[in-house]
């Protein structure tokens, strides 16, 4: 199910089949032509209003824990990018010898974190997940060297800062993680189809309301499009751009 989540266009066309043929099932089967009594249809509309009025209510739900770990995400990059602005200024702070190198390869570790942001290939992801983890290894052992020969505040902000670096990067993995959980993707698919069977047993063709069947599917294909692209940090239309990584490194390559 989690590979049908990354491809939100996938997900929206499997999402409007299954609810039609839902719809038409209930109409077609359950129903079966006969109409319903006055009573029956009372309660019946009572009992549709409230499957439909949950699963709106879901629906906004998903929507809205998508948006929030969108806007996480957004967060993490503007902090990821801020840490690594401050350590490059406090290198400076470190023997001539250190603060160089230091420098150098923060210019580099940026240009891995904004080619993290941008691809979508795996076996890309794996490979600058592994130069990643190899130059934040030499980026502390920068910093520890010098540190370690001589203990002192100056030398103790510039660990700090490398910290938040480091610790930085490993939030921003964790928040990219952090998605919708399938259970609740495959609630609110359950009560979908529940709410087209409804629509399809509540259907008369006389008035001409078969016509009106594909509309819920239609409306709950397109939510689930956008709330899966939203929740996609890698695939669909809504990506999100290290716009803060890359204005870093165009700053700091200008100084």
């Amino acid at each position: 199910m989690q590979l049908l989540l990354d491809v939100p266009a996938a997900l929206a066309a499997v999402t409007f089949v299954w609810l039609l043929l839902a719809a038409w099932a209930g109409n077609a089967w359950l129903r079966g032509g006969r109409p319903l009594g006055g009573d029956v249809r009372d309660n019946f509309r009572v009992v549709q209003a409230a499957v439909l009025t949950l699963l709106g209510l879901m629906i906004g739900f998903a929507f809205s824990m998508a948006i929030t770990r969108y806007e996480q995400r957004k967060a993490y990059e503007e902090a990821e990018a801020n840490a690594i602005g401050t350590e490059y200024l406090r290198a400076d702070l470190m023997p001539a010898a250190a603060a160089g190198p230091i420098r150098d390869s923060l210019l580099r570790y940026i240009d891995l974190r904004i080619a993290f942001y941008q691809t979508s290939d795996a076996k890309v992801l794996a490979q600058i997940e592994g130069q990643t983890a190899v130059l934040q290894q030499q980026l502390w052992q920068a910093v520890q060297a010098p540190a370690q020969a001589q203990p002192d505040q100056i030398r103790a902000l510039v660990v700090s800062g490398m910290n938040d670096v480091l610790n930085s990067q490993g939030y921003t993995q964790s928040a990219w993680w952090n998605r919708i959980p399938p259970p609740a993707w495959g609630l609110i698919f359950v009560i979908g189809l529940l709410g087209s069977v409804i629509v399809g047993v509540g259907a008369r063709e006389s008035e001409g309301e078969l016509l009106l069947l594909p509309v819920l599917p239609f409306v709950v294909a397109v939510a689930f499009f956008f709330i899966a692209d939203i929740d996609s940090p890698r695939n669909g239309w809504i990506l999100l751009q290290p716009v803060n990584l890359e204005h870093l490194a165009a700053s700091l390559r200008t100084r």
